[in-house]
């Protein structure tokens, strides 16, 4: 058995794909309209789409976390700042004691991401 994507219920599909597009470097591959596959394995699928598909209203946690390492931490940074909608923050950069940094961010729809330096 293999793990092929990770699913993530998103309230503006087109919203959150620009956001992973720009920030992350993700790209569509394959666009169903209420749910689009993106690379590295990422799936958004539209709050009303799910909802409707078990049944119940969807609740947005905050125990699962999108973890991404990135190479150019400068570049990324800059583009955070320059994105054009707030992006919350949880806490400050920090650097760990053997100097690697690391940022935790939330999605536009609350996800808890990680990103660290590669």
């Amino acid at each position: 058995m293999n793990l092929k994507n990770i699913l993530i219920v998103v309230s503006d599909i087109d919203r959150s794909k620009r956001f992973y597009h720009d920030l992350f470097g993700l790209q569509v591959m394959r666009d169903f309209g209420d749910n689009v596959m993106l690379t590295q394995g990422l799936v958004l699928q539209e709050r009303k789409f799910w909802e409707e598909l078990i049944g119940a209203e969807s609740v947005t946690g905050n125990d699962v976390e999108l973890f991404f390492e990135e190479s150019d931490w400068d570049s990324f940074m800059d583009d955070v700042d320059k994105y054009p909608e707030k992006i919350q923050f949880i806490g400050e950069v920090r650097e760990n004691s053997w100097g690697r940094r690391a940022v935790m961010l939330r999605d536009p729809d609350g996800h808890l991401i990680e990103v660290a330096e590669r």
